[in-house]
C-alpha cells in the first residue's frame, strides 16, 4: 500500500505516482460535463442554470475541505521520509479531528443558511425551488468529500495513488448511472441529480475510509501512546489553514475576473466559459504533476535526501515546460474546433472570441506549469506560506491587471486575455528568484 518516493530513478518515480492523480482528475471533469449533459438534456435550461450556480458554491466549500486535506497530506509525507512513525499517527489523528470538525462547522453553515445563498447567489424567482430542492441533498454529501480527500490524501502522501483513482472511478460512474436513473428513469428532478451525487460520494468517501482502514491498521487504529496533542494540531493547522487560504484565493480571483467578463456582453460570456473548460483540460495533467512533485519533495526532504530534491527539480521543470510547450502548440492550432465542441459552428462571433482568447492565455501553459511546481515545493520544504504569496501576486497582477486593460478603449476585453500569462509570469519571475537566493536555506 505504501510507496517510498525516496529510491529509484527520479523521474520514472515522479511520473509513475503521477499518471494515476492525472487519470483521476481527468475522470472528474469527464463527470462532471457527463452530469451537465443530463441534466440539460433532460430537465431544460432552467434546471441547468440552477445546478450550475450550485455547481460554483459546491466548488468553494469542496475547495475548503481540498486545501486542509492537501496541507495535512504534505505533513504527513515529510514524517512518513523521516520514517517518524509516532509523528504520522498522531498527525493523522489531529489531521482527522481538525478536518472533521471543519466539516461539521460548514455543513451547519450551509443548512442553516440555505435560503440566505439562494438570495445572495441572485437566484431567479422561477429557479429558487429547484435551487432549494437541489442544495438541501447536495449539501449532505460535505461529509463523504471529507472522507474521501482526506483518505485520499493520506494514501497519496505514503505513494500510494492509485487507490484513490480506483474508488473515484468507482464514483464517477456509479454517479451516472445513478444520474440517468434518477433523472431520465424515475423523473425525480434536480433533487434525483443531487441524491445521484450523494450516494455516489458516500461509496467513495465510506470506501477509501474502510480500504485505510483494513489495509493499513497501524496508521488509523487506536493505539497506545498514539493521543491528540496540541504541537501536532498546530502543526496540521498551519500547514492546511495557508494551503486552504491559496485554494480559497484562487477560486475568489477567478470569480472577480468572471464578473469583469459578464460586463462585456452574452458573446464575451459564452465564449469565456466554453474556452475555460478547455484551459481545464490542457492544463490539468501538469496541475496534478505539480501536486504529485510536492509530495516527492515533501517525502525526500522529510529523509533528508538533498541530492534526490535538486534533481528532481530539474526533471520536474523540465517535464512541466516541455509538457507545456506541447499542450500550447495543440491549442494554438486547434483552437477553432475545440471551440466548435462547446459552441454551434453558426455563434462565429463567439467562437472567434474564444479562439482569441485560446491563443492569447493558451499559448502560456508553459508558465502556470511552472506555477504549479512551485506551489507544491513551497508547499512541501515546509513554506507554505510563499505558495500563499505567489498565487497573492499571480491572481492580484491578474485581476488589477484585468481591470486596469479593460477599461482602456486600445485592449477592452483582450486585455483580460493577456492579464493571465502577465500574472503567472511575475509568480513564476518571484518563485524561482526567492528559490535561487534561499536554495541553501529552504533544502
Amino acid at each position: 500500500m505504501q510507496s517510498e518516493l525516496t529510491k529509484g530513478p527520479v523521474m520514472r518515480t515522479m511520473i509513475g505516482f503521477a499518471i494515476p492523480m492525472i487519470l483521476g482528475d481527468l475522470l472528474q471533469q469527464c463527470y462532471n460535463i457527463a452530469d451537465t449533459l443530463i441534466v440539460g438534456q433532460f430537465l431544460g435550461a432552467g434546471a441547468l442554470a440552477a445546478v450550475g450556480s450550485a455547481f460554483s458554491l459546491m466548488t468553494f466549500l469542496t475547495s475548503i475541505i481540498l486545501g486542509l486535506a492537501m496541507g495535512s497530506g504534505t505533513v504527513f509525507s515529510i514524517r512518513f521520509g523521516q520514517k517518524d512513525m509516532a509523528g504520522l499517527k498522531e498527525g493523522i489523528l489531529a489531521s482527522f479531528v481538525l478536518l472533521g470538525a471543519v466539516t461539521v462547522v460548514l455543513n451547519i453553515l450551509v443548512f442553516a443558511g440555505t435560503d440566505w445563498i439562494i438570495r445572495a447567489l441572485q437566484t431567479p424567482e422561477e429557479l429558487v425551488g429547484m435551487m432549494h430542492d437541489y442544495l438541501i441533498i447536495i449539501f449532505a454529501g460535505l461529509i463523504a468529500t471529507f472522507l474521501y480527500n482526506f483518505f485520499a490524501f493520506l494514501l497519496r502522501s505514503l505513494g500510494n495513488s492509485v487507490t484513490p483513482l480506483l474508488f473515484l472511478a468507482v464514483s464517477a460512474v456509479l454517479n451516472i448511472v445513478l444520474d440517468l436513473w434518477f433523472v431520465a428513469g424515475l423523473g425525480f428532478g434536480v433533487a434525483g441529480a443531487a441524491a445521484a451525487t450523494v450516494i455516489a460520494q458516500y461509496v467513495s468517501g465510506i470506501g477509501i475510509a474502510v480500504y485505510t482502514f483494513f489495509k493499513a491498521p497501524g496508521l488509523v487504529r487506536p493505539e497506545k501512546g498514539i493521543r491528540l496533542r496540541w504541537e501536532r494540531m498546530k502543526e496540521i493547522a498551519n500547514f492546511s489553514a495557508l494551503t486552504c487560504l491559496q485554494q480559497s484565493i484562487m477560486n475568489l480571483g477567478i470569480l472577480a475576473v468572471q464578473g469583469l467578463v459578464n460586463s462585456f456582453g452574452t458573446t464575451v460570456m459564452a465564449a469565456f466559459a466554453a474556452a475555460v473548460k478547455i484551459d481545464a483540460f490542457a492544463y490539468l495533467p501538469v496541475q496534478d504533476f505539480g501536486n504529485a512533485f510536492s509530495i516527492f519533495i515533501a517525502q525526500n526532504f522529510g529523509a533528508g535526501e538533498k541530492g534526490r530534491i535538486k534533481k528532481g527539480i530539474r526533471v520536474a521543470a523540465a517535464a512541466s515546460v516541455g509538457f507545456g510547450l506541447f499542450i500550447s502548440l495543440l491549442v494554438f492550432i486547434f483552437a477553432e474546433p475545440l471551440m466548435g465542441l462547446f459552441i454551434d459552428l453558426s455563434e462565429t462571433a463567439v467562437i472567434a472570441e474564444g479562439v482569441r482568447y485560446l491563443r492569447i492565455e493558451g499559448a502560456f501553459y508553459c508558465l502556470i506549469g511552472v506555477l504549479f511546481l512551485l506551489y507544491g515545493l513551497y508547499r512541501a520544504l515546509g513554506r507554505p506560506g510563499m505558495s500563499v504569496v505567489l498565487t497573492v501576486v499571480s491572481l492580484g497582477t491578474r485581476v488589477g491587471l484585468a481591470y486596469a486593460l479593460a477599461a482602456v478603449p486600445a485592449f477592452g476585453v483582450i486585455g483580460i486575455w493577456w492579464s493571465v500569462p502577465i500574472g503567472w509570469l511575475l509568480a513564476d519571475a518571484l518563485g524561482v528568484g526567492y528559490y535561487l537566493i534561499r536554495q541553501k536555506k529552504l533544502i
